[in-house]
Order: C-alpha cells, then sequence, then structure tokens
C-alpha cells in the first residue's frame, strides 16, 4: 500500500517511509559537525533544513516555521546579533550550541536565560545529550 499522509499517528508504511517528527533549522559553520546533526536529527524522525548565519530567513517555497532553530555561535559574548536575525527572520525556539559554553549545574540555564533562549548546548556533546537538549528546547521544558 503507498503512503497517505492522512494516515494519522502512524510513524512508518510497509514500505519504510518515515514520517517526520518536525522541522529544525541548522546554523553551523563547521561541515563536520553539521553533518553529524543532520545524521543524528534525521534518524530521530526530524526534517534538518541547513541555512547560514548570513542568509537567515524563510527559505524560498517554505511556508512553515522550523520547530525549532539550532545556532552556533562563536562565543556567548557576540551572540547577540545572531540570535536577533534568528528572531527577525523565526518565531521558532531557539537552542543555541558552542565550543565556548561552560558546563556545570545551572550555567546552561543561566546562559539561556540572558540571552532569551530556550536551551543551551556546550559543545562536545554526545548523541544522548543532543536529542534530550533537543527534545525539551521544542517542548518548552
Amino acid at each position: 500500500m503507498p503512503f497517505s499522509p492522512g494516515r494519522g499517528s502512524e510513524r512508518s508504511t510497509d514500505r519504510g517511509v518515515v514520517q517526520k517528527k518536525g522541522r529544525i533549522l541548522v546554523v553551523e559553520p563547521d561541515d563536520l559537525i553539521l553533518g553529524l546533526l543532520q545524521h543524528w536529527l534525521g534518524e530521530a524522525g526530524y526534517v534538518v533544513i541547513v541555512e547560514s548565519a548570513q542568509r537567515l530567513g524563510p527559505p524560498v517555497g517554505v511556508a512553515e516555521e522550523p520547530h525549532l532553530v539550532i545556532i552556533d555561535v562563536p562565543t556567548p559574548r557576540t551572540a547577540g546579533q545572531l540570535i536577533r536575525s534568528v528572531r527577525d527572520a523565526y518565531a521558532s525556539p531557539i537552542l543555541l550550541i558552542s565550543a565556548r559554553l561552560r558546563r556545570g549545574a545551572g550555567a546552561s540555564s543561566d546562559l539561556a536565560r540572558q540571552l532569551g533562549v530556550r536551551k543551551v548546548l556546550p559543545k562536545p556533546f554526545t548523541r544522548a545529550e543532543l536529542m534530550a537538549t533537543v527534545s525539551e528546547a521544542i517542548d518548552g521544558h
């Protein structure tokens, strides 16, 4: 039986086509990290949209907002302009990732509040950390 989008909450069809969980826009300048994010998020059932920081804005022909925007920033101090650009283009929650973020109890939550983003995730991170943080960012917890 061919895939039919109106088949309710089924996650897959007899042909193995997986319905997607949602759209995640990723702004990541490092091709290796970008590839890893695309792989991990794609395997988890998300549609990954890639954009450069210089061209932020709804992609041509895409009418739907992403469920989450993941952006990499060089340092938390320089994140302001990029966060404003994302906010100008999308109403979606933002997950900030950076190698310059600190790990520790409360550090990520405090920084997320200061920057006005949903979540922050220090690099390097594991697949499990990414997926848990994405889920929390999308669900608003």
